[in-house]
């Protein structure tokens, strides 16, 4: 069992707890899949399907797939199949987190008129890195610039950031006097596609999964002083405490007694706090993360079942097997087989 038990705690040896939000990027197997630009003159139409069905052409092997879109100049409109939509223009970023048809266009309009194959076999052809970098669409001059990105993540067994987002987001331009990192990773992408260099493609990639990180802590930073959910709960200092101690000790036998005294608050405040911003018990939180933190074990590594269910904090296999199965649907050693 020692080595095993190595294995597995080298891959959670990253898990800092002292940076919640890292620890979850890195426990959902974040991983660049597709990144290009788009020059678009109008009119013009670009449609997304589902993402399920555009999955095995980008990232065959990805659980679920997040798209965004970086708006470098111009202005178009970005609409889910069920009609809602918004404008987005030069600076903001549009996310579609959660899978669904979209499409961006020159004006709205109904979603779902691309045929899947044209689109499968578009997304092949990127994916193949067959087509140019910068992507022409519609007529004319380019009215509108985008940057597209899709990313391989985990939304099972549990993915904190993907529960909180909406279905379409908007994140507005950095504010004027804030350092506008994502404008200095978009400049960076730009001139690693237009040199060429050795390695460019996976620099891209890179770059991409850069970019999300970097959408994401700017819609925290946009997120009201009253706002709820998991990424509101990172600027509140008792639970962003409570949330660094579980990540940081998930295998520890935690009481909500224990967990307040170190977070500094009474249990009946952290309760209170913990289900506001988080949406759960403390103690439903951490059982939930070592379920995530284990699959990213059986995932990654070939420790024993039994090394893993230790690792995160299970005194028992059959313990571990039964909460993994309700929480997946499958059973610790079918899911290492699946991904």
């Amino acid at each position: 069992m020692t080595a095993d038990h190595d294995r597995a705690s080298t891959v959670l040896a990253g898990a800092s707890g002292l940076d919640p939000l890292s620890d979850v990027l890195r426990a959902v197997r974040l991983t660049g899949a597709c990144f290009f630009r788009i020059e678009a003159g109008s009119p013009w139409w670009a449609e997304v399907p589902d993402a399920a069905a555009v999955a095995p052409c980008i990232l065959p092997r990805a659980q679920h797939i997040v798209s965004y879109h970086v708006i470098t100049s111009g202005r178009c409109w970005a609409g889910l199949a069920d009609g809602s939509g918004l404008w987005v223009e030069a600076g903001d970023v549009v996310l579609i987190p959660h899978g669904d048809c979209y499409a961006l266009s020159s004006e709205p309009g109904p979603v779902g008129r691309q045929p899947l194959d044209a689109a499968q076999a578009f997304f092949r052809a990127v994916a193949a890195r067959e087509l140019p970098f910068t992507i022409r669409e519609g007529a004319g001059g380019a009215d509108v610039e985008l940057i597209c990105g899709f990313l391989g993540c985990d939304a099972l067994p549990f993915n904190p950031v993907l529960t909180v987002l909406p279905r379409l987001l908007r994140i507005p331009s950095a504010p004027e006097g804030e350092s506008d990192r994502l404008g200095q990773l978009v400049e960076f992408a730009l001139a690693e596609a237009r040199e060429r260099g050795d390695g460019g493609d996976c620099v891209l990639l890179r770059i991409s999964e850069l970019m999300f990180v970097e959408v994401v802590r700017r819609y925290v930073r946009s997120l009201p002083p009253d706002g709820s959910g998991w990424l509101a709960g990172l600027r509140d200092a008792g639970v962003s405490r409570a949330l660094a101690l579980l990540h940081g000790q998930s295998a520890r036998s935690w009481t909500l007694e224990a967990l307040a005294h170190e977070a500094g608050l009474s249990r009946s405040a952290l309760a209170e706090r913990f289900a506001h911003y988080v949406g759960q018990p403390p103690m439903q939180y951490l059982m939930r993360w070592r379920l995530q933190l284990a699959a990213r074990l059986l995932a990654d590594g070939e420790a024993k079942v039994s090394a893993v269910a230790y690792e995160v904090g299970y005194e028992s296999e059959a313990a571990f097997s039964r909460a993994f199965k309700r929480a997946v649907g499958v059973s610790p050693a079918a899911w290492r087989k699946r991904v």
